[in-house]
């Protein structure tokens, strides 16, 4: 009778346990299936770090491009102005040369009038 009772009382706690049981592996499955999933977000944060340090890298370029485009520039600039006063420059004395050029053409001509008004001079006292 021991022995059946015990098999009874076996039985009554398997039947009794079965549902527990039962919830104890939709449990764990269910845990398995969210350490899967937090795993993927591990990864995916991972891919974020990853991809963040790859922005900041690409930042750093960009600032390093932009302050050279800057020191372009600036230098652009001064050439600007370099080639500004040499243009200035040219045209000054373009403007001095023409005056020059008038003056000479003046006096050539006041040369030249004053030849023929010579050789005139000297057929006449010939």
């Amino acid at each position: 009778m021991d022995n059946d009772l015990a098999k009874l009382l076996r039985s009554v706690i398997r039947e009794e346990l079965e549902p527990v049981n039962e919830r104890l592996e939709r449990i764990e499955t269910e845990q398995t299936g969210l350490k899967q999933e937090v795993q993927i977000v591990k990864q995916d944060q991972q891919t974020l770090r990853q991809d963040v340090q790859i922005v900041k890298q690409d930042q750093q370029t960009l600032k390093q491009d932009v302050h050279i485009l800057k020191q372009d520039v600036q230098i652009l600039k001064q050439d600007q102005e370099l080639i500004k006063r040499a243009v200035l420059d040219t045209n000054e004395r373009v403007i001095r040369m023409e005056s020059i050029l008038e003056n000479q053409h003046r006096i050539i001509e006041l040369l030249s009038a004053r030849s023929i008004e010579q050789e005139a001079l000297i057929k006449r006292i010939k």
